[in-house]
């Protein structure tokens, strides 16, 4: 696979795509390294060029400006993909059937498999217990090795950092995290976030 030239034009190419189909888009597997990689790159150059000059001059404004455009097309060309890749997790869940996963990248297909096992885990205590005319049990949550609680955030929640100097954030509403367990027991106690 070829690494995605970033610039304006490709990516305003690529959310125009996913705004008019249907389907998830195929991008390169390297489409969110490259991302990675161009804005590192953008944000040397601008450190470098606020540091030549003591004033904002006409090449700082213009690749400031650069990066910013790509972060807002990168938010919805991620937001649009987000969208269709939990739509497949819903599709999935109700029907069972075997979908193609190619064009989800490595980073989406395990947000996808991890969407997809919620609504099942949620279709198998809730609907399923009623159909076969069971009381739903609320059910453990299933924590990993390292003691992390998976949380929704209902709320705006800028970067902080825990008693033991580990920095988390910032998080945006309905963005989902895995957290120390006592960490995120805090945010739902404070109404910030919702237990998945």
């Amino acid at each position: 696979m070829t690494e995605t030239i970033i610039t304006n034009e490709t990516l305003y190419e690529i959310l125009r795509r996913e705004k008019t189909r249907e389907e998830l888009q195929i991008l390169e597997k390297t489409f969110f390294q490259d991302i990675q990689k161009y804005l590192y790159e953008k944000t040397n150059i601008l450190k470098t060029q606020k540091e030549k000059s003591s004033i904002f001059s006409r090449e700082t404004e213009k690749t400031s400006k650069q990066i910013d455009n790509v972060k807002r097309l990168l938010k919805e060309i991620y937001e649009r993909r987000e969208a269709k890749i939990i739509q497949m997790a819903i599709y999935t869940s109700r029907t069972n059937a075997n979908i193609e996963l190619t064009a989800l990248l490595p980073e989406e297909l395990e947000f996808y498999n991890t969407i997809l096992n919620q609504l099942k885990n949620s279709r198998d205590l809730i609907l399923n217990s009623l159909m076969n005319n069971q009381k739903p049990e609320p059910k453990s949550i299933k924590r990993d090795n390292n003691g992390l609680k998976p949380v929704r955030f209902t709320s705006y929640i800028p970067s902080f950092v825990d008693q033991d100097s580990n920095t988390y954030g910032p998080y945006e509403p309905e963005d989902i995290a895995s957290l120390p367990e006592r960490v995120s027991n805090l945010l739902i106690e404070q109404e910030k976030a919702k237990s998945l």
